[in-house]
């Protein structure tokens, strides 16, 4: 194909695009005297117009009743979480009673490992991808130090054995049955950051399980990425952040599953009032009764100023008709982008995140040929074209066309902004 017919292939794609009308619902800033080219919704989402009324309606509930507003109307304060739940547990492939909106993402892993890592002599180890996000590998050597072990023998990383920097499943299967007799938990990404590579949750929740460790996800970049399937997979817990791909702005309120299997199981746990059960919660009774749910983790009272962003963007996933279509969307812009990389950029970009459709979701993550000034230089020559990606240590640019706004048409134009630096 030409030059020419990729960008008619485009217009034409984005004119049939089921999807389309989702764009006009976000806000996207503004380049010279047009649009921004926004490829980083993987970083942080971008506005939904219906957010503005959602945040107004709080502060003018506020305003007007004041306290009262914790118990009148449909979005009563006293259970507003309750709102997004079950929009959240269909994204997330959740029965309802098994997620809850609360906190920040680190947050919400700290009040995990309270719970699922109970560490022993014989099984004291912790075992993630080495380059884990850095606040995931804070949180886990803070809490082996914590509970009395050691990080540099108790904390288990494992190496990628690709050269792109990925990891095989049989790497995964082969560090988990390795260390197995010293596991107490597996915490893994649901799309690991940098390089974008997914991975099959359910299979590596089996893997911890059968070595008699508790399976553990942090999905801060696959959900509203990817389909989920977090209750049929058998995960014990999973953490995420909902400023991503769910739009819910800078800092946003993020989101926690517990498999239904724990809710009475009577873990140990850091508690709150918010936690209690809520029958008996203005009891203020001194004995903690958690709530048999999710929800038995909350430690305070719902930040609803913060929920009102995310109520906002789970009506456009619904509205979009869940994940399934979203996710199809998602795989032929990212395709296109991947194409168009391999037959006019090869000599140029190479693209580290896997080639197979089902190892990914919508970010592909590039390296760019002669390398880490020269993929800087790149980074900086988009971003003054108003063409944003992302850059992430040491040389690599994370591009995310996002199905609920981005199109077709805008990756061509970011192929041809590459050209256009490289001078060709």
């Amino acid at each position: 194909m030409t030059r020419h017919d990729d960008l008619a292939q485009a217009l034409a794609l984005d004119a049939a695009d089921p999807l389309r009308g989702l764009r006009d619902e976000f806000l996207v800033p503004r380049h010279g005297d047009g649009e921004q080219v926004y490829f980083v919704g993987n970083s942080l989402g971008l506005q939904p117009r219906g957010t503005r009324a959602q945040v107004q309606e709080v502060l003018d509930k506020w305003a007007g009743e004041a306290v009262e507003g914790h118990f009148s109307g449909d979005t009563a304060w006293m259970h507003y979480h309750r709102l997004v739940r079950g929009p959240l547990a269909r994204l997330v492939g959740a029965r309802p009673e098994e997620v809850v909106a609360m906190n920040t993402l680190t947050v919400n892993l700290h009040l995990m490992l309270a719970s699922f890592y109970r560490p022993t002599p014989e099984r004291p180890a912790i075992l993630i991808e080495a380059g884990a996000f850095p606040s995931d590998r804070h949180a886990v050597e803070s809490q082996i130090r914590l509970r009395g072990f050691d990080p540099a023998t108790d904390l288990v990383e494992v190496e990628a054995d690709q050269p792109d920097g990925t990891l095989s499943d049989e790497a995964v299967a082969h560090a988990i049955a390795t260390h197995g007799p010293r596991l107490a938990l597996v915490l893994w990404p649901g799309v690991q950051y940098r390089t974008g590579q997914a991975f099959d949750l359910a299979g590596i929740t089996r893997l911890a399980h059968a070595q008699g460790a508790v399976a553990g996800f942090d999905l801060a970049h696959a959900v509203g990425n990817l389909p989920l399937a977090l209750h049929d997979s058998g995960a014990d817990f999973a953490v995420w952040c909902h400023y991503k791909y769910l739009n819910a702005g800078p800092g946003a309120v993020a989101g926690c599953f517990v498999h239904e299997r724990h809710a009475r199981a009577g873990l140990p746990r850091l508690a709150g009032w918010w936690g209690h059960e809520a029958a008996t919660r203005f009891l203020m009774g001194p004995r903690f009764v958690p709530e048999a749910s999710a929800e038995g983790w909350q430690l305070s009272n719902p930040p609803v100023l913060a929920l009102a962003p995310l109520r906002a963007s789970l009506e456009l996933f619904e509205r979009a008709g869940g994940m399934a279509a979203l996710r199809a969307k998602s795989g032929h812009l990212t395709g296109l982008l991947e194409r168009l990389i391999h037959e006019r950029l090869a000599d140029t970009l190479q693209v580290v995140t896997p080639a197979d459709p089902a190892r990914r979701g919508c970010q592909l993550s590039l390296r760019v040929a002669g390398g880490r000034e020269r993929g800087r230089a790149l980074f900086e020559h988009l971003r003054r074209a108003g063409v944003l990606g992302d850059w992430r240590e040491p040389d690599v640019i994370r591009v995310a066309p996002v199905p609920l706004y981005n199109r077709y048409a805008e990756v061509v134009r970011l192929v041809e902004e590459v050209e256009r630096w490289r001078g060709g």
